[in-house]
């Protein structure tokens, strides 16, 4: 992490929280110094390792022996990949961007492969099944950017490793993992998951479908499924060396149901492609090896290969994806979250301690904080919030300096951002996430006036002209979001009344007319402080965090429907601190 300590700051050497400062006391008013602390990302492997890991990804998987699970009531719980492109056409990589590969192996040393989805810069959709149980920092491998698998060139590195050919792919290391919390091996429900990589890749993402999206699940839409997986229902050798494509029409839920009234789960499942014939070389279908792969229709990622029958062919057997539409929520969650720890898929908080103006990073641990990170002296920092702004997993700051200058603290730049000048009288500056629906990071301002603008993100950190969307936030006493809450896959906002009420403003993606009508979600007038970092207890939905006029903190988990679970007790003694972010 890269962030700006204003000019007035103490020069001080962190070695034991892995943070160096520069800068100096002498420093021009209102310059910002720089504060850069060893990012907690791990070493990609040396290329002799990655080529051992995907050669014996490669060779274990060809030799082992388990099956396609047949129906999820049959299932046994496993980490092994459970699904499934038989028939279907070659294709190039240049018509699924997003595709990758997933080399890795389980506990017991067996080998498997799956595919997957770029859906941000560090991000892979892929199956829970592909994940879960799977150390992904010690054994996988993820490869993008080609549409032909690894191949052996022959020659060995220094290390004695195969030298593999990757056909101009990337290769990357997923060193954070995370598989829905409902996940079942028994019934394969909620069968997603993501992969965050180490570092950023160049091929353009595939956009999460939503569950306004409902059109692009209608019986008969067209759809395109895409994987290396087995060509063969009977040869466990068979894995296509190009990628494929398969037609994979929407099927009804009904005809879903009917297929496997055991093991459907309507809402948390689709269903897709012709029904099999019961010979693979009159049908089209996924099978082993395509599991975690995309299922496309109108250029969104709607399913993740999931199960299917051992048999890939047999006939009147549908592939079987999880629904995302359902779970797109938690999965751009793991995509915008606020984790600054940089470990852990959870929304962390940064707290200034008023007594010296000393900033610390508080780690969350599901059901309470822990303070890990100390940044230095911030006084006279008057406002700050984070967010993924640049889209390389590392968490950006946004804060004001005492002469009203904004800046952009970068995770992987040596000087912070101006990013506007002169808005020390702004009511509220805040990073609610995507507000204007291209699935970008937003910027929000609200002026003296009470004027709100948006300020598009251009997912680098750059923002486009902004657009003024009304001139009555004046009203409000604090403004604040970040992350969906109400399940929609749009970022919404809360604004507090001078009396304490609250209100949701509800996100519509729409950039002209962000928000839906207000509705009053709460009267916080014993609050003096609301906090909105993100998920913070990892559940997938955004939460809430208020101060009480006794110092103490409190958790409001979202529900996803715009309200909160029961509130939990985060600790006391809050009142020592008078900036958070």
């Amino acid at each position: 992490m890269t962030i700006a300590l204003p000019a007035a700051a103490a020069v001080v050497a962190l070695v034991g929280a892995g943070i160096a400062v520069t800068g100096s006391d002498s420093a021009e008013a209102n310059e910002a110094p720089r504060i850069s602390s060893q990012p907690p990302k791990p070493a990609e492997p040396s290329k002799s390792e990655l080529s051992k890991r995907v050669v014996d990804a490669m060779k274990a998987d060809t030799k082992s022996e388990r099956s396609l699970v047949k129906q999820p009531d049959g299932a046994e719980a496993s980490s092994a990949p459970s699904a499934r492109i038989i028939g279907g056409q070659e294709t190039t990589i240049s018509t699924a961007p997003w595709m990758a590969q997933l080399h890795f192996k389980d506990s017991t040393g067996a080998g498997y492969f799956c595919g997957g989805a770029v859906i941000a810069p560090t991000k892979v959709a892929t199956a829970a099944h592909c994940v879960k149980g799977i150390k992904w920092y010690q054994t996988g491998v993820v490869v993008v950017g080609t549409d032909q698998l690894p191949t052996d060139t022959g020659q060995k590195d220094a290390d004695g490793a195969p030298v593999l050919d990757y056909h101009g792919g990337q290769t990357r290391i997923a060193y954070r993992q995370w598989n829905h919390p409902a996940y079942s091996p028994y019934t394969l429900d909620a069968d997603v998951a993501v992969l965050t990589l180490a570092s950023p890749v160049s091929v353009k993402p595939l956009p999460l479908a939503q569950p306004t999206d409902s059109a692009l699940y209608q019986a008969g839409r067209d759809g395109k499924v895409y994987g290396w997986g087995r060509t063969s229902s009977t040869n466990p050798d068979s894995a296509s060396q190009t990628l494929k494509v398969a037609d994979a029409d929407i099927v009804s839920d009904t005809n879903c149901a009917a297929a496997y009234p055991d093991g459907f789960i309507k809402g948390h499942m689709l269903c897709a492609g012709a029904a099999p014939t019961g010979s693979d070389e009159t049908s089209e279908t996924t099978c082993n090896g395509d599991s975690g792969g995309p299922l496309v229709v109108g250029g969104k990622l709607v399913g993740i290969v999931s199960w299917g029958d051992a048999d890939c062919s047999a006939a009147g057997k549908y592939g079987v994806y999880a629904k995302v539409s359902t779970y797109s929520a938690p999965i751009q969650a793991r995509v915008d979250d606020t984790n600054w720890s940089g470990d852990d898929h959870t929304a962390d908080l940064l707290a200034r301690r008023a007594s010296d103006n000393t900033l610390f990073g508080w780690v969350s641990r599901v059901t309470s904080l822990y303070r890990k990170f100390n940044h230095g002296n911030w006084a006279g920092i008057t406002m700050q919030v984070q967010g993924d702004l640049n889209r390389d997993d590392y968490q950006d700051l946004l804060f004001r300096m005492p002469n009203g200058d904004v800046y952009l603290g970068y995770s992987d730049t040596a000087d912070p951002k101006l990013v506007a000048k002169a808005w020390g009288k702004h009511k509220a500056i805040l990073l609610p996430g995507d507000v204007t629906g291209d699935e970008l990071p937003d910027m929000i301002a609200v002026d003296s006036t009470g004027t709100m603008r948006i300020y598009p993100g251009k997912g680098t950190g750059a923002f486009a002209a902004p657009v003024a969307v009304g001139t009555a936030w004046g009203s409000f006493t604090m403004i604040r979001g970040h992350g969906d809450f109400t399940n929609d896959g749009k970022a919404d906002i809360f604004a507090r009344a001078k009396d304490g009420k609250t209100y949701l403003y509800k996100g519509t993606g729409v950039a002209t007319k962000p928000w839906a009508a207000p509705v009053l979600v709460g009267a916080f007038g014993t609050m003096n402080a609301l906090i909105t970092t993100g998920d913070v207890n990892s559940d997938g939905v955004a939460d809430v965090m208020t101060r009480d006029t006794a110092g103490k903190l409190w958790l409001y988990p979202g529900n996803g429907k715009g309200g909160f679970l029961a509130r939990k007790d985060f600790g006391s003694g809050w009142q020592a601190y008078n900036l958070f972010g």
